[in-house]
């Protein structure tokens, strides 16, 4: 879900009648920023070392209002739980990138801020909203709080919530730094639908060549539900996926990751297949990952 940041510039007027008062003023030789050492705790040497340093990525866990959306209200993540997603979204999202594309791919276009909330936002349509991705710069990450340790290891779970989620809110930003060809929008035009996608089942939405019911938001959530969806897809996913779709469905879902492909090999030069295979062969291990140790 795609959220703009306007930012207003403050015209600043010169001293004007009050100059003679300004130069009066006596020039304090303090500096106006801290000079005091950051304390770190071991999670935040550990986020420094693993997405600072590497990435040049701001992991935000302590909750900060003017970071978070006005419009929803949110508790803190539970730091437990916030050090094993912290963990996983490394391992899951910016490394699997990293092996296929290199790391300067993610340096120059990952998120700046990754936050964490507790809880998810809810829409007016009471929809849940796991993530967010606003300005191209920062990605919300929420429900932090309702994560099980079962879930923490189980690959389906945590994709169905947070893989998937990690990958469509980077098809954003991607997006607004290189437009995709508008020739997508044209596929299903017609059958967008808006905040009414909540009222259809996904087998509908396939059948008609969306690959999720919230692809029929609109064209931006259907490209980034598509990649997302496929990246993190197994084969045996996937093929319930196009069985559900059948011919018609199956050939417009086909057509517009034909372009996806495309879009992502010439503008980005990534290989979306050697991306799923390293995703895929990620996600089969999460389950011997040690969560509970910072190395």
């Amino acid at each position: 879900m795609k959220k703009y940041l306007y930012l207003a510039a403050i015209a600043i007027a010169s001293c004007g009648t009050i100059l003679s008062s300004c130069s009066d003023d006596k020039i304090s030789g303090d500096s106006i920023f801290s000079t005091k050492a950051v304390q770190r705790n071991a999670f935040d040497e550990w986020l420094y070392k693993n997405y600072t340093m590497p990435y040049n990525i701001e992991f935000q866990y302590r909750l900060k209002t003017e970071e978070t959306e006005q419009a929803y209200n949110f508790v803190p993540a539970d730091s437990a739980k916030t050090v094993k997603l912290a963990i996983l979204t490394k391992y899951m999202w910016f490394d699997a990138y990293a092996e296929t594309v290199g790391l300067d791919f993610i340096k120059e276009n990952a998120p700046r801020i990754i936050l964490v909330t507790g809880t998810p936002g809810y829409t007016r349509y009471r929809t849940e909203v796991i993530g967010s991705a606003e300005g191209g710069y920062k990605v919300r990450l929420g429900k932090v709080n309702a994560l099980t340790d079962d879930q923490l290891k189980d690959y389906g779970s945590m994709n169905n919530y947070y893989f998937h989620t990690m990958h469509h809110e980077f098809m954003h930003i991607l997006n607004q730094k290189q437009p995709y060809d508008e020739s997508y929008d044209n596929i299903s035009r017609s059958d967008y639908v808006s905040g009414n996608w909540t009222s259809i089942p996904d087998k509908k939405a396939q059948s008609m060549g969306f690959v999720s019911a919230y692809s029929m938001e609109n064209p931006a959530e259907d490209i980034a539900e598509l990649y997302s969806i496929y990246v993190t897809s197994t084969p045996e996913d996937w093929d319930t996926i196009m069985r559900n779709a059948g011919n018609k469905g199956g050939s417009i879902i086909n057509r517009k990751l034909k372009i996806i492909r495309e879009y992502m090999r010439n503008a980005w030069n990534v290989n979306i297949e050697l991306l799923r295979t390293a995703i895929l062969r990620r996600g089969g291990k999460i389950g011997t990952l040690n969560l509970n140790t910072l190395e």
